[in-house]
């Protein structure tokens, strides 16, 4: 026996059916349209906006920060509040020493007055003091060449790691310049590297529009002595940086003679929070879209519900007749559900198809040098959204076509 569901004629007559009134079938499937499209818009559009604010931090490790002097705002042993103080390089190795939780403990140092030169042109920004560890805390794009090496820092080179934007400002002409030689502020380095970064957070200046050279050679170029601006480090997996704040004020402010209650005197800087953050953030974005979406998608199943039960209130004589010869329970079951089953699903896929347009079109907009965020759904999401709304809608449809199985053919020929 051919199942109703299988039958060509079947879907025809279903297709004459919906075509009858066309403005209410229209606005009912507009209604399922929306609220696929909104759902899988919000979905996808959470997921692009997490992805642009993620690429700010895009190249740090994770479970990274960063220490900075500042201000005392208490006075203690002897020394009035508002004195200003500086970390240095035992403050490094203290933290080293003290602080097994931590698989990498750099220093950075910088100046914002450097004048670049080459042959032709000139150029002024910033000069950073770095060592190799640098980039594993966060992590340099190298265009051409290399990055400062430890025997650039033990054997005190004279070498430069040059951002992109200085690159291009200073040889114009040459997209390799590894191997030429420039002036960073009257003293010539060498230049062993091309290099940029895709984070939109920087430490004391971007490397695109940085030089970098060794911290040795920082030092002994600008008479910075054993002082560092920064002290940044990786914490091993299973720790937190959050856990070890009080311990880091310990260590460095008993060498400072800073209060331990003065807070204010130092920044940590903890890149692991701001990750927390942003997933805390979209994780409750990402329950609201849901929430609206299927809000707006419930209106739109409803919608399905009464028009079949509209339909059935329409077809109640020609439901009748169809029992008097014969029709099964079955078939007039199969006949209402299916009616519904189609308007869900093409609609539904409608929906599904213009969110995708208009996700893929965000994602050209915002578009970059620093990434592409995935403004998409994923197969498995779009696959799921249209399972639901196609149960849903069938569950719309399951009162109205148990009306239509109970209806006696007698009352159906009497019904006016």
């Amino acid at each position: 026996m051919r199942l109703t569901i299988f039958d060509i004629e079947n879907w025809k007559e279903i297709g004459a059916t919906l075509a009858r009134n066309k403005t209410r079938t229209f606005l009912t499937g507009f209604g399922i349209f929306w609220g696929t499209a909104m759902l899988a818009i919000l979905l996808g559009g959470a997921r692009g906006a997490k992805d642009m604010l993620m690429r700010n931090f895009d190249g740090f490790a994770t479970n990274s920060g960063a220490v900075f002097a500042g201000r005392t705002s208490e006075p203690y042993k002897g020394h009035q509040k508002g004195r200003w103080w500086d970390l240095d390089v035992t403050d490094v190795k203290r933290i080293q020493e003290n602080f097994p939780e931590f698989e990498t403990v750099t220093e950075q140092l910088s100046s914002g007055n450097g004048r670049f030169e080459s042959q032709k042109y000139s150029y002024s920004g910033t000069v950073m003091g770095v060592s190799p560890d640098f980039a594993k805390v966060m992590t340099p794009v190298i265009f051409n060449g290399r990055f400062i090496n430890n025997a650039d820092m033990s054997l005190d080179r004279k070498v430069a790691v040059i951002g992109k934007k200085v690159a291009n400002e200073l040889y114009p002409d040459n997209h390799n310049p590894i191997g030429e030689k420039m002036k960073i502020n009257g003293v010539y380095y060498n230049i062993v590297g091309v290099a940029g970064q895709n984070s939109e957070v920087n430490m004391n200046g971007r490397v695109d529009e940085s030089v970098l050279i060794s911290a040795t050679a920082f030092r002994r170029a600008f008479h910075r002595g054993d002082n560092v601006d920064v002290i940044m480090f990786v914490a091993k997996d299973g720790y937190k940086i959050s856990d070890l704040k009080s311990r880091l004020r310990h260590v460095i402010y008993t060498r400072h003679a800073i209060s331990p209650t003065d807070e204010g005197a130092m920044w940590i800087f903890d890149i692991s929070e701001s990750f927390e953050m942003v997933n805390n953030l979209f994780r409750g974005v990402s329950l609201l879209a849901m929430f609206i979406g299927m809000s707006t998608l419930l209106a739109g199943i409803i919608g399905i519900g009464n028009i079949m039960w509209v339909i059935v209130k329409e077809r109640t004589q020609e439901i009748g007749i169809r029992r008097a010869i014969g029709a099964k329970p079955r078939d007039i079951i199969v006949q209402i559900l299916s009616e519904g089953m189609m308007l869900t699903s093409v609609a539904g896929v409608a929906g599904i198809c213009f969110a995708a347009l208009v996700l893929g079109v965000t994602q050209v907009l915002t578009t970059n040098e620093v990434g592409t965020p995935h403004f998409q759904m994923n197969l498995w999401q779009a696959a799921t959204i249209m399972a639901t709304f196609i149960i849903l809608g069938t569950m719309a449809g399951m009162i109205p076509s148990i009306k239509a199985m109970r209806i006696k053919p007698i009352e159906a020929l009497n019904d006016k």
